[in-house]
């Protein structure tokens, strides 16, 4: 599953999957690395009037606008306030720069391919089993891998792009 990909455009290598790991409604998730452009602790959040429930609204990152989304209604979780561990894990998905808004950032790690398994059925009755690519097995936890490109679909992308777009002018 991971190992068909060439190891220029994603975090695999011979050695395993490297990934940034965050925390949401108590549970460990983990990203490709190299979708991660960079880790910032969450700014002021200027709301979008009329935006989808999951936007978070949008921030300045060194004068570019930015869409933030709450990665935690867009799973499904309740959301959570904002405090001094929230961050937000700034990912391209496509040709997108997109803010996603996560209750903290653990650590960045590399995990064998051999320790990752398909998303388990009962998982993916929870959250939209097209958002997720696998399950990392660990010692003593379990990490949930999110396929960016599909938490956020074309459409999707598409719409923030112009959100963006349009607070810019």
């Amino acid at each position: 599953m991971f190992g068909e990909t060439s190891g220029e455009d994603s975090g695999v290598s011979d050695e395993g999957l490297q990934l940034v790991v965050f925390e949401l409604s108590g549970e460990e998730f983990g990203v490709d690395i190299m979708q991660v452009s960079e880790i910032i602790p969450a700014p002021e959040i200027t709301r979008i009037p009329q935006a989808p429930e999951c936007v978070k609204g949008l921030i300045n990152l060194r004068g570019k606008i930015i869409v933030v989304i709450d990665l935690n209604i867009r799973l499904g979780f309740s959301p959570k306030e904002s405090d001094e561990l929230s961050r937000i894990i700034i990912v391209e998905v496509g040709d997108t720069v997109i803010g996603m808004l996560v209750n903290s950032v653990k650590e960045v790690m590399k995990l064998p391919l051999s320790s990752i398994e398909p998303t388990p059925e009962m998982i993916k009755s929870k959250i939209n089993a097209e958002y997720l690519k696998g399950v990392g097995k660990l010692e003593d936890r379990l990490l949930i891998f999110l396929n960016l490109a599909k938490v956020l679909g074309e459409e999707e992308v598409d719409e923030l792009n112009q959100l963006s777009c349009e607070e810019a002018l």
